[in-house]
């Protein structure tokens, strides 16, 4: 697939000339960053979005730039209380959108959190891959019926997956020293892995999954780093690798939700389902000399079937 798209596109760029009047868009974590600008931009565009946050209070705030866009464009944007890290909350919300019944045409798993201390979800999961993969997991299956035929589903992942394949043997950690970083990259691994396998599962029905990695972006995910590990950070990614590959460019929040609205309602079904994307284009595999390149172990499909598995066996049901 060939598009004019690519690292320093904006939201508004990909969506230039699209209608999007009649959609309905599910968001989780539109209380900062990349979950209010992707809400913003798809209700720009006359989609009805709704908005999962763990605290109102200040999504409501963080999003009055999304409200001020639907009215302007004749969208809708309504929230919807969901904490991923408690998966009470996850199946709460999940019954109260089967209750309404609405059906949606797209799902974009945003939310997340990023290298935390080590911790326990408030049902005893290791915090990132409790919350980046499990909570988002319960949610989205237990509302697939509600994805119309040609939706889609968008799991936001991270260059961060090269860190860890999952550890189906240890996902705890309860064996295995904690590492915030390795910890992250498991998570991040799950998300595309959901996809592959959530894919495989529902494109029969013509509904498919995609991941995608928005691109290096300060925003509030960095919240749980000293500035010591952010300084850290910040160094690797501005410092040119050994094999001369450029140095990393931070991106605008904007210009990292562009890949998400891009394979959310831009992008051809058939070249996203089931692939890993960044920067508007889908991602290389296993090369070496791409940072933001995708590992074949994140895309293996029996990989995919396996967590699928075990995280049934971890939430306590089956899909």
């Amino acid at each position: 697939m060939t598009n004019a798209f690519g690292a320093d596109s904006t939201t508004d760029d990909v969506l230039r000339g699209v209608d999007l009047s009649g959609k309905r868009i599910l968001v989780t974590g539109v209380s900062a960053g990349l979950g209010v600008e992707t809400a913003r931009a798809l209700v720009a565009h006359g989609a009805r979005v709704v908005g999962a946050a763990r605290d109102l209070d200040k999504a409501r705030a963080a999003t009055e730039i999304v409200r001020s866009a639907a009215t302007a464009s004749g969208g809708s944007f309504e929230l919807v209380t969901l904490d991923l890290a408690s998966l009470a909350s996850v199946r709460a919300c999940a019954d109260g959108l089967l209750a309404d019944g609405r059906a949606f045409d797209v799902i974009i798993c945003n939310a997340g959190v990023m290298a935390t201390p080590q911790g326990r979800t408030a049902d005893g999961f290791e915090t990132q891959f409790g919350t980046n993969h499990l909570g988002h997991f319960v949610l989205v299956n237990r509302i697939a019926s509600l994805l119309k035929p040609g939706g889609r589903l968008v799991n936001l992942s991270s260059a961060g997956h090269r860190y860890s394949d999952i550890d189906l043997d240890d996902p705890n950690f309860e064996h295995t020293a904690y590492a915030p970083f390795v910890a992250y990259g498991r998570s991040k691994t799950a998300n595309i892995l959901f996809a592959v396998e959530f894919d495989r599962r529902h494109k029969d029905r013509d509904v498919r999954a995609t991941a995608v990695h928005p691109g290096g972006i300060l925003t509030e995910l960095t919240r749980h780093m000293s500035q010591e590990e952010l300084d850290g950070l910040m160094k690797a990614m501005v410092t040119a690798p050994p094999d001369g590959e450029p140095p990393m460019q931070l991106k605008t929040v904007p210009q990292g939700a562009a890949t998400s609205v891009w394979a959310a309602v831009v992008a051809p079904a058939g070249e996203v389902g089931a692939r890993y994307c960044l920067d508007c284009h889908v991602a290389e595999i296993d090369d070496v000399s791409a940072r933001a390149g995708v590992r074949s172990y994140a895309l293996d499909p029996d990989n995919a079937r396996a967590l699928w598995a075990k995280s049934e066996d971890m939430v306590g049901e089956r899909f």
